[in-house]
This record gives structure tokens, C-alpha cells and sequence, in this order.
């Protein structure tokens, strides 16, 4: 399977231009905390929801007037709708990224991946019969006095 097959297509691009302002609102709306950056239909970053803390608490800026291309955070990750899941949940994991903007190869934005994306995809884990033996209750009863009477 591809990343484009598990991917939340249809995804809501904020530009530069907006306000911060403007961004929390969608977020709110969304109920999303990053959203894609694109300027000329490219990705050019993603603005999450501490970018904005970060700009308007921190250091004073007015949500009404500061730009989303004004709080961007450094580099820009991302991935390719034809790349691998595995792939890109290694890199996911590596980067501890719990969000990708998904482009196509012009690295226009065509949706996002998430961690829930990829998780849901795993069968749920098989219930393991437990089995009590006697011999290992015994056994391990043995080992707690003998290691209190060690510490005695």
C-alpha cells in the first residue's frame, strides 16, 4: 500500500499571507492543530498550533496582524503520495513527526498522513491465553523470600 491510500485527502492550505489569527480559526474549525502552508500551489511549510502560541504569548505578537509565513517553523517534512507506509512511519517515527503534509511530486499539497492514519491500519494485538501453573507460582514465591531474606 501507498501513503495516497491511507492519506486524508482534500486538506485545508492556509498561504503566507493569512493571519495567525485567521489560522487558529480553521484550526478551531477543523478541529486540527498544523495545517499545510503552500504559495504558488507549492508546500513551503506547515503551521501547528505552538508556532502560533510561540508568535502571539511568547513574544508579544498580534494574532490580527502577525503572518503565518511570519511563524513557520524551519525546516519543512514531508512526504510522497507513492512512497511506501512503511517508509514513511519509519521516518515518521525517526523524526517523531505525529503528522505528514503528503505532496505530489510538483510538491503540491494533496493531503496529510497522521499517526492514527497509519496505527488503525494494524490488526488490533491477539489476546494471549495466560496459564497459571502451580509449579510456577511456587516458583516464583520461592524467589520473592529468597530475595527478602537477602535483604534482611
Amino acid at each position: 500500500m501507498k501513503i495516497r491510500d491511507v492519506m486524508t485527502p482534500d486538506i485545508d492550505v492556509l498561504t503566507p499571507e493569512d493571519t495567525l489569527r485567521t489560522a487558529a480559526g480553521v484550526m478551531t474549525e477543523l478541529e486540527l492543530d498544523a495545517l499545510p502552508v503552500s504559495e504558488n500551489d507549492r508546500l513551503i511549510g506547515v503551521i501547528t498550533s505552538r508556532d502560533i502560541a510561540t508568535r502571539v504569548v511568547t513574544e508579544g505578537g498580534d494574532p490580527k496582524e502577525v503572518r503565518v509565513g511570519q511563524a513557520l517553523s524551519g525546516d519543512v517534512l514531508y512526504c510522497f503520495g507513492d512512497e511506501s507506509i512503511a517508509d514513511v512511519a519509519e521516518r515518521m517515527a525517526e523524526l517523531w513527526a505525529p503528522r505528514l503534509p503528503v505532496v505530489n511530486q510538483d510538491r503540491r499539497p494533496i493531503g496529510i498522513v497522521t499517526l492514527a492514519d497509519l496505527i488503525a491500519l494494524k490488526p488490533p494485538p491477539q489476546a494471549r491465553q495466560v496459564r497459571h501453573s502451580r509449579q510456577h507460582a511456587h516458583s516464583a514465591r520461592q524467589a520473592r523470600r529468597a530475595r527478602r531474606a537477602a535483604a534482611a
